[in-house]
């Protein structure tokens, strides 16, 4: 397997506030802070004070990007209204924004939503990235909002109705039609203005995918990323999911992601050898170790 650990697409992605991430070294760590009480890993969940203290150690250990989440898309969660989401997150990114600064930190900061008016908040309160698992297609007014802003955004791809996202529609050739839902989400960015150097893609690992579905893509991120557009860095999030249970049947009991964390670094290492660019995870330490040290071998290799 072609080791790609070091930025496979190269350069410098510009972001708001002068703030950039930089692919020419190596892969990007993209941690977790789930502000809310219902995320499906309980100890990623933090509210207030302790998400903002959460995402500084994040930030210190070496995270390129925190990733805010007010919204869970845990099996079974409810969507909330737009106020109850700004209410949650809102507060967090300023008070993070605000100490970061102090410390001089170039940590970016993403916000995972599909409310335009929730990303046009968390933009005016430093954010950087808005992570949309529609793809921009829940909300009309997102693809000009990140345009107008210089946002750089993160598609996803999710097959069938909202409410069925952990349900495998079925697929003919999962990597081909993912990787060609990408393609077309990206040029729907292109065509609401967005720069072609602020997207970033992700298949969407375990949202209505099977564990052989999710596996398949993971075997195949090359192909995937030659028709989805080489040009688009690549993220990769599936740490902790259900299927990492399922191959390594270690849940002790059925469902319960606490035990997953070995099985997420081999996978994540996969999915860097396979080409990955960022990997979002709940455990930032653990996988920066691991980004170091298949980078170093890639430089000896």
């Amino acid at each position: 397997m072609k080791m790609t650990v070091s930025g496979a697409r190269g350069g410098l992605m510009p972001l708001p506030n002068g703030r950039s991430l930089d692919f020419s070294g190596p892969a990007l760590v993209m941690a977790i802070v789930n502000c809310n009480g219902d995320s499906f890993y309980p100890v990623s969940r933090a509210l207030a004070a302790e998400a903002v203290e959460k995402a500084l150690t994040a930030a210190e250990a070496g995270a390129a990007i925190i990733d805010f989440g007010g919204e869970s898309t845990r099996p079974g969660a409810s969507y909330i209204d737009t106020d109850e989401e700004m209410r949650r997150i809102i507060p967090v990114i300023k008070a993070f924004r605000e100490k970061s600064d102090r410390l001089n930190s170039r940590t970016a900061v993403s916000v995972d939503t599909r409310k335009a008016a929730v990303a046009k908040a968390a933009l005016e309160a430093g954010a950087d990235i808005i992570n949309d698992i529609s793809a921009l297609e829940d909300d009309p007014d997102m693809g000009p909002l990140c345009a107008e802003a210089g946002a750089a955004v993160i598609l996803m791809h999710k097959k069938g109705r909202a409410e069925e996202k952990w349900k495998s529609p079925g697929y003919v050739d999962v990597t081909a039609e993912v990787g060609r839902y990408l393609a077309a989400a990206a040029l729907r960015a292109l065509g609401a203005g967005i720069g072609r150097n602020r997207i970033i893609i992700d298949p969407g690992i375990g949202f209505g995918k099977t564990t052989g579905e999710n596996l398949e893509i993971l075997a195949a991120l090359p192909e995937l990323a030659e028709i989805a557009g080489k040009d688009y860095p690549l993220l990769i999030g599936l740490s902790r999911k259900t299927f990492i249970g399922e191959l390594t049947g270690r849940d002790s009991v059925p469902r319960d992601p606490i035990e997953r964390l070995p099985g997420t670094l081999g996978a994540n290492a996969a999915a860097l050898l396979g080409g990955a660019d960022i990997i979002r995870v709940h455990d930032p330490a653990e996988h920066l170790d691991l980004v170091k040290v298949l980078y170093e071998i890639k430089r000896r290799a």
